[in-house]
């Protein structure tokens, strides 16, 4: 699995349970934010805790990869533009997110989107299990129904943006649990009829 997407689109707060956490409102409109396709890892590859931060976390997530090039579709078309769904790990340096007061430098490091095991079509992503393991412990248990806003308004809204093209990536969002990983630790993103995405964290590319 090797995709050359031109963008990854991420949704941030869309889970209530995360915004709670997080102390932050329930939005009224999917909150946007893009990582470079350079952060892009695979699975079994290593995520880099870089140097300029103290407080590295993960985020399991949902992705979408798209098929084909789409401008301002409705939800109801969605479905057909969908490629597959995989698992995501929106990592992010949370200490540089808070200091920097927008997402940018916190989640576009390198390494920090990792994605896989596989592109999987067909599923129906409003009901899907969804869990990360850190050194094999539960640290976050939820569902896609838990979505504030589900995957075909997603696409819709976003569509209306931007233009996506085949092989871009929307990562949908994570639910509470968030929390810090180290270097040494593996992280395993498990999402219901897809697999389970395994990374270790180490200090330095290697």
């Amino acid at each position: 699995m090797k995709l050359k997407p031109s963008k990854i689109v991420a949704v941030g707060l869309n889970y209530r349970d995360h915004a709670a956490e997080m102390k932050m409102d329930i939005p009224s409109y999917p909150i946007l934010f893009l990582k470079p396709p350079s952060a892009l890892i695979y699975n079994n590859e290593a995520i880099v805790y870089p140097p300029q931060t103290k407080e590295l976390h993960y985020e399991a997530e949902l992705a979408v990869v798209i098929k084909d090039k789409i401008r301002n579709i409705n939800e109801k078309e969605a479905p057909e533009h969908i490629l597959g769904f995989t698992c995501a790990n929106d990592v992010t340096a949370r200490d540089l997110q808070r200091l920097d007061g927008q997402w940018t430098r916190a989640k576009s490091f390198d390494t920090f989107c990792p994605l896989g095991p596989e592109i999987v079509p067909g599923l129906n992503p409003d009901n899907l299990a969804i869990m990360l393991y850190l050194d094999g412990k539960v640290k976050q248990f939820s569902n896609t129904s838990n979505l504030i806003f589900k995957v075909n308004y997603l696409i819709s809204y976003i569509s209306q943006v931007m233009t996506l093209m085949p092989e871009d990536v929307i990562l949908t969002g994570t639910p509470a649990g968030i929390g810090p990983m180290r270097a040494g630790e593996t992280v395993e993103v498990e999402i219901e009829g897809i697999g389970r995405l395994k990374n270790v964290i180490i200090n330095k590319h290697v």
